[in-house]
């Protein structure tokens, strides 16, 4: 049924409060590959707790929403909303550890006709919660298949437009046979990711990859490739999901520099089927 721009344009979010721990940090790196070498000393900062630093896209794991957007006053269709983008942009580097509050909003709905679905966009601001600072805004595009067909669209987020040339870099990278197992652990409990009963009943023939993991695997490509695995220098990190990853594929991402923009795609190689399209990181220095 068609979604109910009203009621998201003055939906009331709590805040969310979370203290994490130098453990999460470690579980969340290794979760996105990191320590995959374990002797390789420019990724154990990362997986071990001398000198840590979090990866910034551990963010999209802290103060999560839920499944809010199940709530029957939406008129979501739950069982047919997907993940369809994410933005992040890093205010500051995210502590290995601290006290978290956030605070969300609905920042844009867009109706794509009655029978296109619609895009529901998601603003959260993360902040450390002892000094105030503000650590990372991210928005998150919930795609609503079977809702379009309503009055009262509000906030569009336009796609970032990939380079029409050769990629400067393309780089392969292994998921784990268990990736999606083990990152479920940092937040995303969904069955999909775990049952194969589950998954077999959405159409696919096993337990599918957290698009987050991908797009977590993809941060720690661009991070090694382009910023010398240094996570201050990632100012934003946005991406638009394509399709879904089997756990043990083999992702391509291919990627362009200009000037302090970063473009990026991902394949899984083999089946050459698009990943994650439309990928935007701004650097910092």
């Amino acid at each position: 049924m068609p979604l109910n721009a009203g009621a998201l344009r003055d939906w009331v979010f709590d805040e969310r409060h979370q203290t994490y721990t130098d453990r999460d940090t470690m579980l969340y790196a290794l979760s996105v590959g990191f320590g995959a070498d374990p002797v390789d000393e420019r990724e154990l900062p990362f997986v071990y707790e001398r000198e840590l630093r979090a990866v910034p896209s551990m963010a999209a794991t802290l103060c999560h929403l839920g499944a809010w957007i199940g709530d029957p006053r939406t008129g979501a269709t739950r069982a047919k909303v997907v993940h369809g983008e994410q933005r992040m942009a890093f205010h500051a580097p995210l502590p290995p550890a601290g006290q978290l509050v956030s605070r969300a909003r609905v920042a844009g709905v867009e109706d794509k006709g009655a029978d296109k679905g619609a895009l529901v966009h998601t603003e959260r601001v993360i902040s450390d919660a002892r000094t105030g600072q503000e650590l990372v805004t991210i928005v998150q595009t919930s795609f609503c298949r079977a809702d379009g067909g309503f009055d009262g669209s509000f906030g569009r987020f336009a796609p970032h437009a990939l380079p029409d040339r050769v990629p400067d870099r393309s780089d392969e990278v292994a998921t784990r046979a268990d990736a999606a197992l083990l990152y479920r652990l940092n937040v995303d409990r969904n069955p999909l990711h775990a049952d194969p009963e589950v998954a077999r009943r959405a159409g696919f023939q096993r337990p599918i990859l957290h698009g987050l993991c991908t797009y977590g695997i993809a941060a720690r490509v661009l991070l090694a490739r382009w910023l010398d695995y240094d996570p201050a220098r990632l100012a934003s990190l946005d991406v638009r999901f394509s399709s879904a990853v089997l756990p043990g594929e083999t992702l391509r991402i291919e990627s362009w520099r200009d000037g302090d923009v970063l473009s990026f795609q991902a394949f899984v190689a083999g089946r050459e089927k698009k990943v994650l399209d439309n990928g935007r990181a701004l650097l910092r220095g």
